[in-house]
């Protein structure tokens, strides 16, 4: 790597930026909307007709939005609990009322008169100690593929993790919970994780300093979240991080990544993760950006016990940003050359490797 001496001079003050945040976040309830979910489980000779699908859970609880384009197609049926709740043409939006209040998580199932169906749920597992904590998948590929769902799921911290929520995600079968966080948050902080959930140290910052000043200003806090950025990238901690966490993934395991916020070394986990299975950049994006909102009461009350000039040089922090994520992507082709050489040099997945993990995660 060339510039290294210069990337780990800019990541202490980083690593003290992402420190600051997790300290400042406080507790908030789930966000209510959601943002897509799919998956499908049948016979693997037709093609998936859906392109867009999105599952929304409503403040009402059992109450959701379905919305669905089956380009081709001529009828969808939509299932619940092993019954149609809905149908309507290629296009359509439905409202479903009435259902289980209490489920762990809806599904629901879209089928076509034509090709492969979806299984679908609402994005966001609902935690009373949790804000960000939600399904890694349930993305279209851009050559027609979907990331299943119920797979891997990503998370801000866990510390705060009620017996009810241990409860539910020992219902939901996850077999290892990847901490990505540094020690001190780890001490301060300790994971809590179902019983059977194995749990790995996957530090992405570890070693760093963390005691520089934290930004005077605005443009100081960006500059220092974009430079963290690219240190995920090629950081010679960050690559060994995610490289543990890309082995469990390979593995077959259902994985669960977080860091404190589940927004920053949390999101680009899962950016590389979405983009090595081939799902186009802008959905990479969005999913990025939706940290935001399922953040926003936390960040929002954070903010709001500051001094007005001290929130405004704080919330670059707090938020999750375009121009952050775009610039580890700028470190992924400045630094490696393109995202197939970050994945062999970067994560060390081998081509090999990459066929097994999109064998088992797509559909």
């Amino acid at each position: 790597m060339t510039h290294t001496k210069q990337q780990m001079t800019r990541v202490r003050g980083t690593v003290t930026a992402l420190s600051a945040a997790a300290f400042l976040a406080t507790l908030a309830a789930p966000a209510a909307s959601a943002h897509t979910a799919h998956a499908g489980h049948h016979a693997p000779s037709a093609r998936i007709p859906f392109t867009q699908a999105v599952v929304t859970a409503a403040a009402t609880p059992g109450t959701y939005e379905i919305s669905w384009k089956a380009p081709g197609t001529r009828h969808v049926t939509v299932k619940a609990n092993g019954r149609t709740v809905a149908s309507g043409g290629s296009t359509g939006t439905v409202k479903v009322t009435g259902l289980p209040a209490n489920a762990d998580r809806q599904w629901f199932d879209l089928t076509a008169d034509r090709g492969r169906g979806l299984h679908l749920a609402d994005r966001l597992v609902k935690l009373d100690g949790a804000v960000n904590f939600r399904d890694a998948g349930g993305y279209r590929t851009s050559d027609g593929h979907w990331v299943k769902m119920g797979e891997i799921y990503r998370s801000d911290a866990l510390d705060k993790l009620t017996p009810a929520d241990l409860a539910k995600l020992k219902r939901l079968g996850i077999d290892t919970d990847f901490d990505l966080r540094m020690a001190s948050e780890r001490s301060a902080a300790p994971d809590r994780v179902p019983a059977g959930t194995s749990y790995v140290v996957a530090d992405v910052l570890a070693g760093q300093d963390t005691g520089t000043t934290l930004p005077t200003t605005e443009a100081a806090a960006v500059a220092m979240m974009t430079d963290g950025e690219k240190f995920m990238v090629s950081g010679a901690s960050a690559k060994t991080a995610y490289r543990k966490v890309f082995s469990g993934i390979t593995a077959g395991d259902s994985v669960l990544f977080h860091c404190t916020a589940g927004k920053d070394r949390t999101g680009w986990a899962n950016a590389a993760l979405l983009t090595a299975l081939g799902v186009p950049r802008e959905t990479v994006m969005a999913d990025y950006l939706a940290s935001n909102d399922y953040r926003a009461e936390a960040n929002a009350a954070a903010l709001a016990s500051m001094p007005p000039e001290q929130a405004k040089v704080y919330k670059p922090l707090l938020d999750v940003r375009a121009g952050y994520l775009n610039s580890g992507f700028d470190e992924v082709r400045d630094t490696f050359g393109s995202f197939d050489a970050y994945e062999r040099q970067g994560l060390g997945i081998s081509k090999a490797e990459l066929r097994d993990l999109k064998r088992d995660l797509l559909v």
